[in-house]
């Protein structure tokens, strides 16, 4: 297992933007997984965005679409996650994940897991 660690986080208006990061320990394995997903109070964790870290396929969550990137660097070890057009239902810790998996968004998939970074989107 990598050890994660999420930083970025913070307020931002509505339609404004923030980049998380999430750097890891170790080099991953080779075509890790490397995920996005969000909690909110009261409701259940849901997947943001993913990506392999070599065949760098970006899967992207309904939320996500036409809004978030996602994107993983090698020579920093570091994943992140761009956010732009933030809405207030966007509001939630935001957990970085690794691991092997087959469906990209399902956070049963994952092994890994930082400890969460709190973004919040309000006037």
């Amino acid at each position: 297992q990598v050890q994660l660690t999420e930083s970025g986080g913070g307020t931002a208006r509505p339609g404004g933007s923030l980049r998380l990061s999430c750097t890891t320990s170790t080099v991953p394995p080779r075509d890790y997984c490397m995920g996005w997903f969000r909690q909110a109070p009261g409701a259940e964790r849901e997947g943001v965005a993913a990506i392999r870290t070599v065949s760098r396929s970006p899967y992207l969550g309904d939320s996500a679409l036409g809004r978030f990137t996602i994107a993983w660097d090698d020579a920093k070890n570091t994943l992140y996650l761009n956010m732009n057009r933030l809405k207030p239902d966007d509001t939630a810790m935001y957990y970085c994940a690794a691991g092997w998996c087959e469906r990209m968004l399902q956070s049963e998939q994952y092994t890994s897991w930082g400890r969460g970074t709190q973004v919040t989107v309000s006037s």
